[in-house]
């Protein structure tokens, strides 16, 4: 755990968020400043960086991480209408908190990105 990361404390109960989901992998919360009616985060409990500090090691959490994205859409109702799973990148890609986590998007029609 990076004691100075957010995403560490909240995964460790140190700071509040809505949770809405958890196990001894990840945990997943309501963003505080959602950009679509429905804007959850999963985050893994070990601290990663990034997406490319990711090992072959990460490879069942990573997939863990989407089975969790998918279990969160359909008990939330967005599974059969759509949703969006979004993973910003380092700065370019707009990455603000330097923890890996994966946006749940949906809850209205998202425009596409291009």
């Amino acid at each position: 755990m990076a004691e100075e990361c957010i995403f560490c404390r909240i995964a460790g109960g140190q700071l509040p968020a809505e949770v809405v989901y958890q196990d001894e992998q990840v945990v997943a919360f309501k963003d505080i400043r959602p950009v679509a009616p429905v804007h959850i985060l999963i985050i893994p409990r070990k601290h990663i960086p990034d997406l490319t500090a990711i090992t072959p090691e990460d490879k069942e959490l990573l997939g863990h991480i989407h089975l969790v994205a998918v279990q969160i859409a359909r008990e939330l109702g967005l599974a059969g209408r759509g949703f969006r799973l979004v993973n910003n990148c380092k700065e370019e890609g707009g990455q603000v908190v330097y923890h890996l986590h994966f946006h749940l998007l949906g809850g209205r029609q998202l425009r596409i990105l291009g």
